[in-house]
């Protein structure tokens, strides 16, 4: 099948799957999820995994990405700094510890387990985000403590991966590399606050003197790749670079503009490919074998990152209902998670047995994770 036939039968399921979903009292992304496992290997085999479909799929959580810094108060991620900072330093530690201790009695070997418990360490924000915005929480203390959290320990995720390989490696240049690669990361966030402060004001009010349509779309859509761009070349996920983009872009005269536009654009093409992306990744070829694996594994990535979560809510002086929903927002794995198991089995720290369950596990806690934040927010709405 062409790509654009490829495209437009993720479209359609997409559609379909996600009205379903919202009939049924769920988030449409869940539908959109098992759209994907539906039309791909794990059942129908309509459509395959490909370089194609995982490019509209990053451009769709760049998208997702940047739409949510657009939307996000500035002045609140610097007020709910400290508790996002708690939040992502026990929502790491938690998986790490608990994730990887219970692989060891799977009988995985030690270096297997700690890389399991570093897959699950990262939380993928962008699930967070579709449910946060479905109730207007996105700018809430929960919502911007998920969001700060989510930046910090993909973050900490990342050097967390460069410590596993160097350690691995063992050798004087890769532990050169890691400290070159931790210094240009440094950089990357001192340039962040000069585009906030400086260099995206300067570019979207000389945008407005540009001859052509969507001038200031444009130049924002610019804005938000180089961000991705220069994030991914300094070892950082091009999310987060998207997020930043979006926070420059949201404090100039052109946001509602810049949304309007973007918006349409990322909801009708981009980011559903995204959450398909997802569910493709799905196998059962192992999972019958693997199933006691997947079923306790799938409960702690869940457990651990809820508690973690929700205890360091607790310790930033959250109350009980506010913890619960900030750890229900911290569950999702997603891109990240599979970005860490990919690079796992490619350098060989995991077999491919084990990687398809990884992905497996992902996908199932990815699905479940907007449940969970959809109900505690229901909680606190009644």
């Amino acid at each position: 099948m062409s790509f654009i036939g490829t495209l437009a039968v993720i479209l359609v399921a997409t559609t379909v799957f996600g009205h379903l979903s919202v009939r049924l009292g769920m988030p449409a992304v869940i539908g959109q999820l098992i759209s994907g496992i539906i039309i791909g290997p794990a059942i129908l085999g309509i459509i395959q995994p490909g370089e194609l479909v995982a490019n509209f799929a990053e451009i769709g959580i760049i998208l997702l990405m940047f739409i949510a810094g657009i939307e996000s108060d500035l002045q609140q991620l610097r007020k709910f700094l400290k508790p996002a900072l708690l939040v992502a330093t026990c929502g790491v530690i938690f998986p790490i510890f608990v994730m990887g201790t219970f692989s060891l009695f799977f009988s995985y070997h030690f270096q297997e387990a700690l890389f399991i418990g570093a897959v699950f360490s990262a939380t993928s924000v962008s699930i967070s985000i579709v449910g946060l915005r479905e109730f207007r929480s996105l700018n809430t203390k929960e919502g911007t403590t998920i969001l700060g959290a989510a930046v910090a320990d993909d973050i900490m995720g990342v050097i967390i991966l460069s410590l596993l390989i160097s350690l691995e490696t063992s050798s004087a240049v890769d532990i050169n590399n890691l400290i070159i690669q931790l210094t240009f990361q440094c950089v990357f966030f001192i340039g962040v606050f000069f585009l906030v402060r400086w260099i995206a004001p300067i570019l979207m009010h000389f945008s407005e003197k540009l001859l052509i349509p969507t001038n200031r779309t444009i130049s924002a859509m610019i804005i938000c790749l180089l961000m991705a761009y220069i994030a991914e070349t300094v070892g950082l996920s091009g999310a987060i670079g998207a997020f930043f983009a979006g926070i420059a872009v949201g404090q100039t005269n052109s946001k509602k503009v810049v949304v309007m536009y973007i918006e349409p654009i990322g909801n009708a093409i981009f980011i559903p490919v995204f959450f398909v992306n997802i569910g493709l990744g799905i196998s059962f070829s192992n999972s019958l074998t693997s199933l006691i694996f997947i079923i306790t594994m799938t409960l702690l990535a869940i457990l651990t990152k809820w508690f973690g979560g929700y205890l360091g809510s607790i310790l930033s002086g959250f109350t009980k209902q506010s913890s619960n929903i900030v750890g229900a927002g911290m569950v999702a794995r997603g891109e990240m998670a599979l970005i860490t198991a990919q690079i796992g089995y490619n350098a060989h720290f995991i077999q491919k047995e084990l990687y398809i369950d990884l992905i497996f596990i992902i996908v199932l806690a990815t699905i479940i994770a907007p449940l969970l934040l959809r109900w505690s927010l229901r909680q606190k709405v009644d």
